[in-house]
């Protein structure tokens, strides 16, 4: 573990050649002062020490003083690194989640080890090669399966519907995870296209999908580009999807950091693939990093017209470097800086996530067409939508896996669904039976707080008059929580549905249930269809 941690701290040390003199006593100073730590700590302490645990909360430590996005992967991460960005893994091919104390299946991937081999969403993992799991991380059971491509893990799994434990036979492959699950039209001659990462190969899997939307319809008059929930990727990638509709030779990003090497400027290489055609970008707070390098590239240039809530604000570049080990450090070296000169870096941060800060206090840059864009939080819509929230009572329902219960018993006595688009859950009051079979009981943070507040002014005697007018108001917020679940039928009716959907359908078959009623897509459709207010909303 010592020598893991001089190669961590003394890569950076070749790297930057330019470390002021003054600076090496310091650093190897401090080196010997940890190693001797470390090591008596090891020896001495009076309980016995996980060395690796023990260096791994060390080095948490010591990245959490910095920006979010300096990161340590250690070997057994190297597989997650691996999917966010190359879009491919070793493995099993499924989400999974510590559902009762058993790390249980909760979707699967079209192709993948665990379709192929039979297993299905709901499945509870019970052992893995002759290792129990109860009591498990999802991580521990993913360490279980990996192993080199080709070769085989053997899993039990407890199904619902069956009294047996049910053995499979799982085959190790390489799971490649497409960027660009779905494309189609959304509207007459309007084409739509979705992006979920800017892994490798995402502007050619663009290419490819516009490529048939025109020759299916040759009248394509115009595209929405889905951006929302990508999380980022490649910054080469972010350049190559911005060049698909804006000129050779333009200005993309800047990069500008502490190393010299590290500050250069990027622009398009190649002809663009449409200049022309009326596009829409959807974005939303989840919306990172590459993302937010091409919805502002696009922006502006006036290329496209930005649809619904600001961005994530990540102007931050990382790279990698292998540090021994078959582990890594991804380490923030610059800022980047689109074509208006702005960065979207969020200037605030609270528990590691951006901070909406007010436009009031950001720096305001013009698009080549002269209209106002800001920096310091993000790529703000040309037009906003408001995002719906989440109810509390719909968060309190997921978070104990009450609909994903309720599905796992649906689907035993509904072995098919009729088409997506046919599709609708109209058995509530069965849902509501489960709940109450199940002992659920919403409770409010208004109504925990008033508990907390009653019970602190009878514990210190606050007076019979100010103790009943709180009762009143408790009491009042209870009844208005015994009504959520009525008050909030349609979007919990929502929820249900598409999880069903995701039991009986694959990825395209999904999406397009989603876009039915989404209404970031419908306003997107109706300002590319109206000539008028998209070129009013660009110049």
């Amino acid at each position: 573990m010592k020598r893991i941690l001089l190669i961590f701290l003394i890569i950076p040390l070749i790297s930057f050649v330019e470390v002021p003199n003054n600076k090496y006593f310091e650093i190897s100073k401090n080196l010997e002062i940890f190693t001797n730590l470390y090591k008596q700590l090891n020896i001495d302490y009076v309980d016995e020490l996980d060395p690796g645990g023990l260096m791994r909360i060390c080095i948490d430590a010591m990245l959490v003083s910095l920006d979010p996005y300096t990161n340590y992967i250690s070997e057994s991460q190297i597989e997650s690194y691996r999917f966010q960005t190359e879009g491919k893994f070793d493995g099993l091919g499924a989400q999974t989640k510590v559902i009762d104390d058993m790390v249980t299946i909760t979707d699967i991937y079209d192709v993948s080890p665990a379709k192929t081999a039979g297993l299905k969403v709901g499945d509870q993992i019970i052992s893995v090669d002759g290792n129990a799991t109860e009591g498990m991380s999802k991580e521990e059971v993913r360490k279980l399966m990996q192993g080199a491509d080709g070769t085989s893990f053997n899993v039990i799994v407890k199904r619902i519907g069956e009294r047996k434990e049910l053995p499979f036979t799982v085959q190790r492959s390489q799971v490649n995870v497409t960027n660009v699950p779905y494309s189609g039209f959304v509207a007459d001659s309007i084409g739509y296209v979705i992006l979920t990462t800017f892994t490798q190969n995402a502007s050619k899997n663009i290419v490819k999908a516009i490529k048939e939307l025109r020759t299916e319809n040759p009248d394509l008059k115009g595209l929405v580009f889905d951006l929302r929930n990508n999380g980022g990727g490649l910054l080469m990638e972010a350049i190559n999807v911005s060049n698909l509709f804006i000129p050779k030779g333009e200005e993309v990003v800047t990069t500008k950091g502490k190393v010299k090497e590290r500050s250069r400027t990027y622009k398009t290489l190649s002809n663009p693939l449409d200049l022309d055609i009326p596009l829409t970008i959807l974005t939303n707070k989840s919306s990172a990093s590459a993302s937010e390098i091409v919805a502002g590239v696009l922006q502006d240039y006036d290329r496209g017209v930005i649809i619904g809530q600001r961005s994530y604000g990540k102007g931050l570049v990382q790279i990698t470097k292998d540090i021994g080990y078959n582990s890594k450090l991804k380490i923030t070296t610059s800022k980047y800086y689109i074509p208006s000169g702005r960065c979207i870096q969020s200037v605030e941060y609270a528990d590691g996530e951006p901070k909406d800060i007010p436009d009031s206090i950001r720096t305001s840059f013009k698009t080549r067409n002269g209209r106002p864009v800001l920096d310091g939080g993000g790529i703000t819509p040309d037009v906003s939508l408001k995002h719906a929230e989440i109810s509390e009572i719909l968060k309190q329902i997921k978070s104990e896996n009450l609909i994903f219960k309720f599905i796992n018993q649906w689907t035993l006595n509904n072995p098919t669904i009729s088409t997506y688009e046919d599709f609708g859950f109209n058995e509530y009051d069965k849902f509501l039976a489960f709940l109450n079979a199940q002992g659920f009981e919403y409770k409010s943070t208004a109504q925990s707080k008033q508990e907390s507040l009653l019970a602190h002014l009878q514990e210190n005697d606050y007076g019979t008059d100010l103790i009943d007018e709180v009762t009143a108001l408790h009491q009042k917020i209870k009844s208005s929580d015994d009504k959520a679940l009525e008050a909030n039928k349609i979007e919990i009716i929502n929820d249900i549905e598409m999880e069903i959907v995701k039991r009986y359908y694959e990825e395209k078959e999904k999406i397009l249930f989603t876009l039915k009623n989404d209404v970031e897509v419908q306003k997107a459709i109706q300002i590319i269809t109206n000539s008028s207010e998209y070129d009013k909303l660009l110049k």
